[in-house]
């Protein structure tokens, strides 16, 4: 992959509650068309660097850039209205409304002409936006009219990254997409992955899969105790490496044994 400037870049970001210190002094950054997975134990600090890239939680210090310009980003609705978009872990989504719905929900488009004005929605056009959507990243729902709790865990994966593609185009968040999925389920949701990469999209992908993080990221952002610790390069390195960054047994070595940038 060929070096750019980050499209999104957090610097020395810190964030305490109360006397909880969850951010101190963190780093992150990702390039346009890479994945980035940020990895670390529990209370490493990764949903909280997430949520205060994409204004749903404001820091006590550090400065964030987009596109090379520092920016703040006060909220969600902010960040969305820049083309970034995050996928949670519990998705979201509306269980009684069919995947259409949820796609659209909020951001509905109305008819043309004088019944737009009445409140009539164009349902045919935002079928037909879902169906590219699904067809253009290999999508396996079909049943578009289906109320999305009927539907298995992998679809409703599907689902609310194929809404998040559909309204950003810059960066999409990912918070654990293949927890709890069968083994064709969870190939399916890697395999959205690396299309959305290849779109051009930044993909920051949180996981506590290392096999699954390894096949899909370019590079890792490890984090612990509230602090990035190490960037590390998805090729060549293993599992072992990444839970020895994870957990300190990696600090003892040697800088030559592995290329980690502290």
């Amino acid at each position: 992959m060929t070096t750019m400037a980050p499209i999104l870049e957090a610097r020395g970001l810190s964030r305490s509650f109360g006397h909880v210190r969850a951010l101190i002094d963190a780093d992150f950054d990702v390039e346009a068309g890479e994945v980035v997975a940020l990895i670390g134990d529990n209370g490493a600090g990764k949903s909280t660097m997430v949520k205060a890239m994409t204004g749903n939680l404001e820091v006590d210090s550090g400065e964030l850039l987009f596109e090379g310009e520092p920016v703040t980003i006060s909220s969600p609705q902010q960040a969305s209205g820049m083309g970034m978009e995050v996928v949670y872990q519990d998705l979201a989504l509306a269980p009684h409304l069919n995947p259409v719905q949820n796609m659209f929900l909020g951001r509905e488009i109305p008819r043309k002409g004088v019944l737009g004005w009445f409140g009539f929605m164009d349902e045919k056009a935002m079928r037909e936006k879902a169906r590219a959507g699904f067809a253009d990243l290999g999508g396996t729902v079909r049943a578009l009219g289906a109320q999305v709790g009927m539907m298995s865990g992998g679809q409703r994966q599907q689902i609310a990254i194929v809404r998040s593609i559909t309204w950003a185009n810059k960066i999409i968040f990912l918070d654990e997409p293949t927890a709890a999925l069968g083994v064709v389920q969870t190939k399916n949701v890697l395999d959205t992955i690396k299309r959305v990469r290849d779109k051009g999209i930044a993909v920051v992908l949180i996981s506590h899969s290392m096999p699954h993080v390894l096949e899909v990221a370019n590079r890792i952002h490890v984090m612990r105790l509230g602090t990035r610790i190490a960037t590390m390069p998805a090729e060549g390195t293993t599992v072992e490496e990444l839970v020895g960054a994870m957990t300190g047994a990696l600090d003892s070595k040697a800088p030559a044994e592995k290329e980690v940038a502290q």
